[in-house]
């Protein structure tokens, strides 16, 4: 439900094509409340700084809408809106130039918001990439940390999956609706709704039933950073939107983050530019903690042992790290028969102590 009577002018308002945090910023500015500001004339919408078309639109489309029912309609999808007066509108957002005047929520932020860190990165990343994506997110998780990401193909989902993987609490925001019929892309639709079940959230400056449009992801790029103390790059070519992300980070005066790639994986270029351009260079969890100041954190969490339980077993652990190794060069390094070593792996992994990182490459379970 909403949670100030405002509320249902705030959304009356949003859902009047084309009128973005910057109108309802001269709105907010000049009225005492989005109620007087709805029933206004043209006359006063014009002194509060409003252009005549728009003052026009809003005229036009306040014959069509009528808040009451629309609230009803969000109350009855379990959508919350959260407005820039809650005392819940997260604190870091509210703090940019241009933040969202509301937003619809489902799930739980939490309050007060915690340290958060924004994760994203390519939509086809590496074998490299889901590795770090699982070994650095998984130890943030671990530490209480909030990530914040866009349910993106790729590493955007791997991260939220991540944190999930360790009880942690994420946030995905989306470029268009999170009603459940318009959450982008569908691929992800389950993934979402894992993040409600355990804990997390689903944020968006649109409301329920707006489709993604790719004008929207630029707004949407900006919440992600503008939610968190720093945002993480990993994996991003040249041309990635990913790097619209770093550069809201940089205007919005947070830190960013890369992980260094390989100088032949064009998946890299993006992030490679960005360290060479001033970015934290991210070997490990503590060039995050450090940058951040979480002096709490003082150790990287300890390796759980490995134990093997048979000869194989234990050939096998000898040739495994955090680098993922194809199955047939464990094959040739072991000399073990092919069909053995699949069953081995194939327990191994049921047991937790070794990952298939995608194409029957496998590292080392922590």
């Amino acid at each position: 439900m909403p949670t100030n009577s405002d509320a249902k002018y705030y959304h009356a308002f949003s859902l009047i094509p084309d009128f973005g945090p910057l109108k309802f910023k001269k709105i907010i500015g000049h009225f005492a409340d989005l109620e007087k500001a709805w029933f206004a004339g043209k006359e006063e919408l014009l002194r509060a700084g409003i252009k005549e078309k728009m003052a026009e639109k809003i005229a036009k489309y306040r014959m069509q809408i009528d808040p009451e029912k629309e609230e009803e309609k969000i109350a009855a999808s379990g959508v919350r809106i959260i407005t820039l007066k809650d005392e819940n509108y997260p604190k870091l957002l509210k703090e940019l130039y241009d933040p969202p005047a509301l937003l619809y929520c489902r799930g739980e932020i939490k309050n007060p918001c915690p340290i958060s860190l924004s994760v994203v990165g390519t939509r086809k990343p590496s074998n490299y990439g889901r590795e770090v994506v699982f070994q650095l997110v998984g130890l943030l998780a671990q530490e209480k940390i909030t990530i914040v990401s866009g349910l993106a193909l790729g590493i955007d989902a791997l991260a939220h999956q991540a944190c999930l993987n360790f009880s942690g609490h994420t946030i995905a925001v989306l470029g268009g609706g999170m009603d459940d019929p318009s959450i982008y892309p569908r691929a992800n639709w389950q993934l979402a709704q894992s993040i409600l079940q355990k804990g997390g959230a689903l944020l968006s400056e649109y409301p329920p039933g707006t489709k993604p449009a790719k004008q929207n992801f630029p707004n949407r790029n900006r919440i992600i950073s503008g939610l968190s103390q720093g945002t993480l790059i990993i994996e991003a070519g040249e041309k990635s939107g990913t790097l619209i992300t770093a550069r809201a980070a940089l205007e919005q005066n947070r830190e960013v983050f890369a992980v260094p790639g390989s100088i032949y994986n064009p998946a890299c270029r993006g992030t490679n530019y960005l360290i060479k351009n001033g970015a934290k260079l991210v070997a490990n969890i503590q060039d995050i903690l450090e940058e951040l100041n979480l002096n709490q954190i003082t150790a990287p969490l300890a390796r759980a042992e490995i134990k093997p339980a048979t000869p194989e077993e234990a050939l096998i652990l000898e040739h495994l790290s955090s680098e993922p190794i194809y199955i047939d060069a464990l094959t040739q390094a072991t000399a073990l028969p092919a069909a053995k070593i699949s069953t081995v792996l194939t327990m191994m992994e049921m047991k937790g102590m070794v990952r298939n990182v995608g194409s029957a490459n496998y590292v080392l379970a922590r």
